[in-house]
């Protein structure tokens, strides 16, 4: 079961975000996947908001250094691996202790570790709508991965069809 939204507006971004954030607890892992400008950034940092992050404004891309942690009813670790060159990187900062500990991960660009992903995860898919570019208009895929994320996007089908645009999509996933 995967669920399919539009947004159209970073506003509306965020607040899916924010929706998806108080849904989330420890040791859960949120994969991230799209293209540069895709929403990503922005998409985190309503999680963060969701998460009590104090100022969700500091929720940035922690590009030139891979991870960022924040404080929120829970720690956040923000992954942002886009600048990865391999996976021995990923490896030399102990990623184990962030995604089984006791915060919840977000990983930008969560395809390039794909084999080191948790066996259970939430994937989200962003992407432009490409006819209306320059709207900030995105499609967002979100995908369940293990019982405890679909039981999320259960949750969440019930409280944004008011915020964005809802498709459902019972198939495979």
């Amino acid at each position: 079961m995967s669920m399919i939204l539009k947004t159209k507006s970073s506003a509306q971004t965020i607040k899916l975000g924010k929706a998806i954030g108080r849904l989330l607890g420890p040791g859960q892992v949120v994969a991230l996947i799209g293209d540069l400008g895709a929403g990503k950034t922005t998409l985190t940092k309503g999680l963060g908001s969701g998460l009590g992050v104090e100022d969700p404004s500091t929720v940035m891309s922690p590009s030139f250094v891979l991870i960022r942690e924040y404080e929120g009813r829970l720690p956040v670790y923000h992954f942002d691996l886009y600048r990865l060159d391999n996976l021995d990187q990923v490896e030399g900062l102990g990623y184990e202790e962030y995604f089984y500990g006791q915060g919840l991960t977000i990983i930008e660009w969560a395809d390039k570790i794909k084999d080191l992903l948790p066996e259970e995860y939430l994937s989200i898919e962003l992407s432009t709508a490409d006819e209306e570019k320059g709207i900030n208009t995105r499609n967002i895929k979100i995908i369940p991965h293990g019982r405890q994320y679909r039981d999320i996007v259960t949750e969440l089908q019930r409280s944004v069809s008011p915020l964005v645009s809802v498709k459902r999509n019972e198939q495979g996933d």
